[in-house]
């Protein structure tokens, strides 16, 4: 394990040359196809075992240890987002509108580097390792459903991920077991009134004033009709009806987001929202559209693998820094893997004033401090090394 630490120390540079690349040539989900050629031409010069198109556009590698023990698998992302690079930087995205505004460039780079200080000593690895390099996190229904029923996880015992995390600092690294994030739906709702001339408004059906009361309405399903002891979340993100001063439009459409962590509760909060959007249609005789979008499910992380991944960042970076981070309503696909096999996924710090690294995720002037590759990259060789 520490002659796999010091070579991962040793191509630190590299890392950092493929984390820059790939950072100017971003590619967005479900449209990758430089970046999973690039990372299966990596992986297959190390002798690597490699699947490509694992459900869809995700890259799969295989390397057997040279000593009988468990299979870990490890995860990476690698698409990016619709969103103009505006960071002055020598490595800016060269592509207009899109950039690496959450970090998957970080961390197919870590995993890279990861995957080749791991070849050096595969002799000495107990067992075999499968690194998952997942395309498509960042829309749903995202990669990782797709990639696990294209047999990702066959033969894998365990499974763990990391992201990078600008709210810590770069040397920190953030724990937490159990539920840590939500469940993310969307819905499309579609008022059908009945317009006319905003001086006659007995003649007309206004879908404005409908929707109205159902913005406020839908907000009575958290604080009324769900448990107040289980997470729910539901965000009216757009409202939008009518274009002009004196006319009652036909339609308004209304869409947002519900976040919940219990699947009981992501069921029930479904069908309070399409019957309340009815309900409310059929008082103002009006007509209305319900489209509910299923997205990623809630993300579990599984108790003893976390408190393996807790033990193993407390050797690597000292346990004052190790922090434990609250559960929160973002969502993430990961949570395929650990729904389907024990794992846990936990989170790399990476902010740094001194180079400008202070700007949250998925912001025009996003980046993180590089050195936190070399602490994803130590906690995973050590899984590989000491979980069996």
């Amino acid at each position: 394990m520490e002659k796999a630490f010091e070579h991962l120390e040793k191509i630190y540079q590299e890392m950092v040359e493929i984390r820059r690349d790939l950072h100017m040539n971003p590619e967005l989900s479900f449209k990758e196809e430089r970046t999973p050629a690039f990372i299966a031409d990596y992986l297959n010069k190390l002798g690597i075992e490699v699947r490509t198109k694992v459900g869809g556009n995700g890259v799969v590698g295989l390397l057997r240890g040279g000593k009988p023990g468990k299979t870990i698998a490890l995860r990476a992302d690698f698409d990016a987002l619709p969103i103009e690079d505006e960071k002055d930087v020598d490595y800016k995205s060269k592509v207009p509108g899109v950039m690496h505004a959450c970090g998957h460039d970080i961390h197919t780079a870590a995993m890279l580097g990861t995957a080749k200080a791991l070849s050096s000593v595969k002799d000495q690895i107990p067992g075999n390792v499968v690194f998952i390099h997942q395309h498509a996190e960042e829309l749903a229904p995202g990669g990782a459903v797709a990639m696990v029923e294209d047999g990702c996880l066959d033969g894998v015992d365990e499974v763990y991920g990391a992201h990078v995390e600008v709210n810590y600092p770069v040397g920190q690294v953030a724990v937490n077991d159990g539920y840590v994030q939500a469940a993310s739906d969307a819905f499309d709702i579609t008022i059908n009134g009945k317009g006319g001339h905003a001086a006659e408004p007995h003649w007309c059906v206004d879908p404005l004033v409908i929707g109205s009361h159902l913005v406020v309405d839908l907000q009575h399903i958290v604080s009324r009709r769900i448990d107040p002891l289980q997470p729910a979340l539901l965000t009216v993100g757009a409202f939008n009806s009518g274009d002009a001063h004196n006319v009652i439009p036909d339609k308004a459409y209304i869409k947002g987001t519900v976040r919940t962590y219990d699947k009981e509760v992501r069921v029930q909060m479904e069908n309070e929202l399409k019957l309340i959007a009815q309900k409310t249609a059929e008082k103002y005789r009006a007509s209305i559209d319900v489209e509910y979008s299923k997205g990623f499910i809630s993300l579990y992380n599984h108790p003893k693998e976390t408190q393996y991944i807790k033990e193993l960042a407390q050797e690597i970076v000292g346990e004052e820094n190790v922090v434990r981070k609250p559960a929160d309503m973002g969502g993430e696909d990961f949570a395929y893997y650990v729904d389907a096999i024990p794992g846990s996924f936990f989170w790399v710090g990476g902010g740094n004033p001194a180079i400008d690294a202070i700007y949250p995720h998925h912001h025009p002037k996003f980046d993180v401090d590089e050195k936190s590759m070399l602490i994803t990259g130590k906690i995973f060789i050590a899984a590989v090394f000491k979980n069996q």
